[in-house]
């Protein structure tokens, strides 16, 4: 019973999470990214397809970080049902905290994920990568009709031999609803490796739905 207990508990928090319909018809932006004193401008699309553009920003590795953290988002607005991402996993209960939140512990999975579920919001993932442990736990949600989008959360990296910190990441994240969208306008990333901080902003302007094609 445990089991069914767990994998139910699961399903409503995952299928709780803000996606984007398949009526998405994509969208485009204005970006600018801030680091330090360095400012860059550019464009970006998502296509229907939720495949990701970005042009006009002048220095190559600016240009694939913005294309980097527009995959991540997009990733996480794709919409996959439940059997289809986890119907071949088993699930059992672990340890509540003190938050409210319950372990789930799961068995087939190829990354070796486990996460905490409180209410009906996924709010902690724990994966092994190769050489790579990450956590990623959410501190604060935007509650929305559709589901809910996490907006500010933060992510350890680990090497899982040695359990030493490699690197981490805070994120805080702003939306906006554009038509029937939620769609990010800005992102703050304050990053630490190796003792140096970084921060790195990510700010959307003149967000627009993309017109369907006439067929």
């Amino acid at each position: 019973m445990t089991e069914q207990n767990a994998r139910d508990l699961f399903k409503a928090a995952y299928e709780n999470r803000y996606t984007w319909d398949s009526n998405f018809p994509g969208c485009s932006a204005n970006i600018e990214l801030k680091q330090g004193s360095e400012v860059y401008n550019g464009q970006i699309w998502i296509k229907p397809d939720l495949t990701v553009e970005v042009t006009g920003i002048p220095d190559e590795e600016v240009q694939q970080s913005v294309y980097t953290q527009l995959r991540d988002v997009v990733t996480h607005r794709k919409r996959s049902s439940f059997e289809a991402s986890h119907g071949k996993n088993s699930f059992s209960l672990g340890n509540s905290d003190g938050s409210g939140a319950v372990e789930i512990l799961v068995e087939g999975d190829a990354m070796g994920s486990n996460y905490k579920v409180r209410g009906k919001e996924i709010c902690l993932v724990s994966r092994v990568m190769g050489r790579m442990a990450f956590v990623i736990n959410t501190h604060k949600s935007l509650e929305t009709p559709e589901g809910c989008i996490a907006t500010h959360y933060n992510a350890i990296f680990r090497n899982p031999q040695t359990n030493e910190v490699i690197r981490e990441l805070e994120f805080e994240d702003s939306y906006e609803k554009i038509g029937n969208y939620y769609i990010m306008v800005r992102q703050v990333v304050n990053s630490t490796e190796k003792g140096q901080k970084t921060t790195t902003e990510f700010n959307y302007s003149n967000i627009k739905l993309l017109e369907p094609a006439v067929v």
